[in-house]
Order: structure tokens, then sequence, then C-alpha cells
């Protein structure tokens, strides 16, 4: 009865840590497409084999700064097969309430970025873009934005290996450890 117990409970440990586990994934994030801030399609197909990064981003946030070491992390490891993208969004705090242009341009200007931008679209709730929804289905409450400059990692299998919260920047040991170990 005892063994049974601790049996039970290991697995109910385990569960609550494992977010993904059920994850069936009816579709990859190769099945997704956004827009740019042009307007051209930004499809994750074009991707395929790679590993992606999909940062929710905005121009008036106190991790605003996370632009640079996103820069950095596309420039050290674009060759080696990774993608960064990057997905405006004012839902937290009215922090992007820029138009696209203006986006791209504060972009471009002040932190010289040269990774794929999307248009600006929500990314929680009723309203998030497709690609959201099928996160939080696939992976669970950890794939779902809580502020600006969460990121969602998505193995070169189309699926998602790991989440990092605004609060882990992309120059840390930590999310430099998950991309390295991916590539």
């Amino acid at each position: 009865m005892l063994n049974k117990i601790k049996t039970i409970t290991l697995i109910m440990i385990i569960s609550f840590f494992q977010t993904n586990l059920s994850a069936n994934y009816d579709k990859l994030a190769y099945d997704f497409s956004f827009k740019d801030l042009d307007g051209s399609n930004l499809s994750l197909l074009d991707y395929k084999n790679k590993v992606i990064v999909v940062v929710n981003v905005a121009s008036q946030c106190g991790f605003t700064s996370q632009y640079e070491d996103m820069q950095k992390i596309w420039d050290q490891y674009q060759q080696k097969g990774i993608v960064i993208i990057g997905v405006p969004s004012n839902d937290f705090g009215n922090q992007e309430p820029g138009n696209n242009e203006e986006i791209k341009n504060f972009c471009e200007a002040k932190f010289g970025i040269t990774f794929p931008m999307t248009e600006k679209v929500s990314v929680k709730g009723e309203n998030a873009h497709p690609f959201y929804k099928w996160a939080k289905k696939n992976y669970g409450k950890s794939a779902v934005p809580k502020w600006n400059f969460h990121k969602i990692i998505v193995n070169r299998e189309g699926k998602i290996a790991n989440t990092f919260s605004s609060i882990t920047n992309p120059s840390s040991n930590k999310f430099k450890k998950v991309i390295e170990e991916l590539l």
C-alpha cells in the first residue's frame, strides 16, 4: 500500500511540473503564419528545421532593453539555425501603442533590429493570434505570456521545447543553454 501511495504521489508531482505531457500536436508551429511589419506573409514554415524563438515585444516596457540582447543572440546563432521572431503586442499595460511603421522605425533606429518582426497582434485571451492559442493548447499555461518579452522556444521538429518569462534575459546562461542544446 505504501509503495502504491509513493507511486501515485510521484506521478502527481511529475505531471504537475510537466505541463506539456498531454500535448497531442495535431498541428506544428509550421502551420502558422503572421504578417510582418510591412504586411507581407511571415510563414513559420519558412523556418522548418530551425530553432524558432517567438518573443512578444513592446516599445515602452521596462524589458524593452532586451531587444539589444535578442539582436545579439540572432547575430551569434543565426548561422547555426536559430530564428528570432518579435511579435509586437499591446496586451500588457498599453506599452505598444504605435502602428506597424512606428514599431519598425523604433526597432531599427534604437536597437538595429534585423530579425523578423510581425505586425502587432494579441498574444493572450480570446483574441490571441492562432499561434498563441496553439502554444497554450499544446504546452500549457507556461506558454501564455504574462507580460511583454515572454519567450517561446520551438524545436527543429516544430514543437515547443521551452518557455521563459519576461525576467529571463536572452543573454542569460539559462536561456543560451537551452538554445545551444536545441541547435
